[in-house]
């Protein structure tokens, strides 16, 4: 089967989805709150955002105008949390309730420093609790290949079953200048920064 060449300024990635159609058992945590993130600042949800998601090319949100990203992280069907450990805030989990009866996670994650802690069970643990609000029956997410290449059998182990696969084709954020030459050193840079 023949290849499909990308401009080299460009990365291209597998996108899998993942979806979870009954409420599963939750076990409270004993370690992690979330907490509603009550009108988020612009700028504190730019850093936290990059902070949480560089090392993964997270690019998305930072692409957005002030006004834009404000409508988009205060609009009503939006709920984002803080992930708070040790008094310490590590992360941030937002759900998109605005398609009838399901529940999106549009971003979960924590801060670097956090990965490999064992954490992530009861961070998921708690998001599920907030996301099976008594209206919904679907709770779904997706991955990529630029995201922690454990991500997929974690969402497994907990629950989620993937259901399709797509492809997606982006300027590198690197190589445009919305995330350093040094994100994401498992995603090899080709190109020139512009």
């Amino acid at each position: 089967m023949p290849m499909t060449e990308i401009p080299d300024k460009d990365l291209a990635v597998v996108v899998t989805y993942f979806e979870m159609n009954s409420r599963p058992t939750l076990i409270p945590s004993e370690h992690i709150q979330l907490t509603i993130w009550q009108n988020p600042n612009i700028s504190e949800y730019r850093q936290l955002f990059k902070q949480v998601g560089q090392e993964w090319l997270w690019f998305g949100r930072l692409l957005l105008s002030d006004d834009d990203l404000h409508s988009a992280i205060n609009d009503p069907n939006i709920t984002i949390f803080h992930i708070i450990f040790q008094d310490r805030k590590i992360g941030f989990v937002e759900l998109d309730f605005s398609q009838t009866s399901q529940c999106e996670i549009l971003y979960f994650g924590i801060i670097p420093e956090m990965n490999g802690k064992r954490l992530g069970r009861e961070i998921m643990s708690e998001t599920l609790a907030h996301a099976w609000r008594t209206d919904i029956v679907r709770v779904w997410l997706h991955t990529c290949t630029n995201d922690s290449p454990r991500a997929p059998s974690f969402y497994q182990k907990v629950g989620f079953t993937a259901y399709k696969r797509a492809t997606d084709t982006h300027p590198d954020p690197r190589l445009t200048g919305i995330l350093p030459k040094s994100a994401a050193p498992h995603v090899p840079l080709i190109g020139t920064v512009s």
